[in-house]
């Protein structure tokens, strides 16, 4: 099964369009377990055991990671969702850009090492820093498009004056991920919660692909207004033609309790957004 299948697998299993981001930060982990790096794959764990049944996709970013050494707390971590939620994808965010032979070592890195079933991507080199992924015909590859974040405006909504109909940039991508690049049907987009018309106009140019968008929750992103703005409804009110929408959530479901009750906390957030996200694509 492919990341796309496994994405329209979750979504009917665990009725949800949430995905819950994994960015573990000891500083803020409940306590006797505050500060201590060596937690992080308990802390994570124990979140994916309280949400298992109410995620489409879990995303841990590498970075919260990396900057503990906990590389080995991740390979066990992603170990444990494969054994504990094997129908829920799992997306590393690491936001890769290179070319060549070193983009080959991070495709390995995301697919083999740590046995991701599709990876982040930043696409300003081009084509050249997707293909060594596409080489992984069951995995997926989502490329930063429209990003949340204010500066994505330096880049994502210029005009490019040399392409017919002077697109902005993010609006180009989206139409290069939808056709030429999309060369066995892996490519997502990463579009943010905090740009509601912009998740539209992806849509309409990028019908067909998985849309994950971040920013929900505690960036401020209205979990409706993206879900509308995003998600297509096929015949009978079922997923058609419309790729899938991720919609994720960190901060808000990871520390929505400072206690030891942090995973049942965790637990009532992800419900509550994913009843959210539920109740606007039935709208």
């Amino acid at each position: 099964m492919n990341f796309i299948q496994q994405l329209h697998q979750a979504e009917t299993l665990n009725d949800s369009l949430l995905c819950v981001g994994l960015d573990p930060e000891p500083a803020k982990f409940p306590g006797a377990w505050k500060g201590d790096a060596g937690r992080i794959y308990d802390f994570c764990a124990a979140i994916v055991d309280a949400t298992k049944d109410l995620a489409l996709a879990f995303k841990p970013q590498i970075a919260y990671f990396a900057a503990h050494r906990a590389e080995d707390q991740l390979e066990r971590l992603m170990a444990h969702i494969k054994r504990v939620a094997p129908s829920v994808p799992v997306i590393l965010d690491a936001k890769r850009g290179d070319i060549g032979s070193t983009a080959e070592q991070y495709a390995k890195e995301a697919f083999e090492r740590y046995q991701a079933d599709a990876v982040t991507l930043s696409p300003f080199m081009g084509f050249d820093s997707i293909e060594p992924y596409l080489r992984y015909p069951d995995k997926g590859a989502i490329l930063l498009c429209r990003t949340s974040n204010p500066g994505g405006s330096d880049w994502q909504n210029q005009r490019l004056a040399d392409v017919p109909g002077t697109p902005k940039l993010y609006e180009h991508l989206a139409r290069l991920a939808q056709t030429d690049w999309n060369k066995n049907g892996q490519l997502g987009l990463v579009v943010g919660a905090t740009f509601p018309a912009e998740i539209a106009r992806v849509r309409e140019l990028a019908p067909t692909l998985p849309l994950l968008i971040p920013g929900v929750g505690a960036q401020g992103g209205d979990a409706s207004a993206t879900v509308k703005a995003g998600w297509r409804a096929g015949v009978g009110g079922q997923q058609g033609q419309g790729g899938p929408v991720i919609v994720s959530s960190s901060r808000a479901v990871l520390y929505a309790s400072s206690g030891n009750d942090f995973a049942a906390a965790a637990r009532r957030v992800a419900l509550d957004t994913r009843e959210l996200l539920n109740q606007a694509r039935r709208a």
